[in-house]
């Protein structure tokens, strides 16, 4: 499976915020489109739109304990990871995988050539494997744990302990 694959089927809105912006102002604007980062982008008129870097929640959250709530006021170029890892539409899904696990992100701005055609998140790539793996068809309120498999524990489970 290839990352455009992902974006078809999401589409490609993008989540972005200025790099001049405050950081409450990207925090309001993660709550808006229900994303746990943006992109940052650099506008320019000789450079158009340029991707600069990517803002998260854990940014914030992290910046929140170190240095108070000073920062809400603060520009996002403050707190922003610079020069984020990027994928293109070509990359398979296990390679943003890769990168995401290697580097501890959730998010990977979505770029070919120089031009952002979409982010890809890790809830993403979840949906997706969940719309691949077959339905359980389970009676309502059953948990989906094979009798064999729980006859086969050793120790006493309890429900509701």
């Amino acid at each position: 499976m290839k990352v455009e694959d992902i974006l078809r089927k999401k589409g490609t809105r993008i989540g972005m915020v200025r790099i001049n912006e405050t950081v409450a102002t990207a925090l309001r604007l993660m709550k808006a489109e229900n994303t746990g980062a943006l992109v940052v982008k650099d506008v320019c008129r000789t450079e158009g739109n340029t991707v600069v870097g990517v803002i998260s929640e854990r940014d914030v959250v992290r910046a929140l304990v170190d240095r108070g709530p000073g920062i809400l006021d603060q520009a996002v170029s403050g707190l922003m990871t610079r020069d984020p890892y990027c994928c293109s539409p070509s990359d398979s899904v296990r390679h943003v995988l890769s990168l995401m696990d290697e580097h501890g992100i959730r998010h990977v701005p979505v770029l070919e050539g120089t031009t952002l055609v979409g982010v890809v998140s890790v809830r993403d790539l979840i949906r997706r494997q969940l719309e691949e793996l077959p339905a359980d068809n389970l009676p309502a309120g059953e948990l989906p744990i094979a009798a064999s498999a729980a006859e086969s524990w050793d120790f006493p489970v309890v429900a509701n302990q």
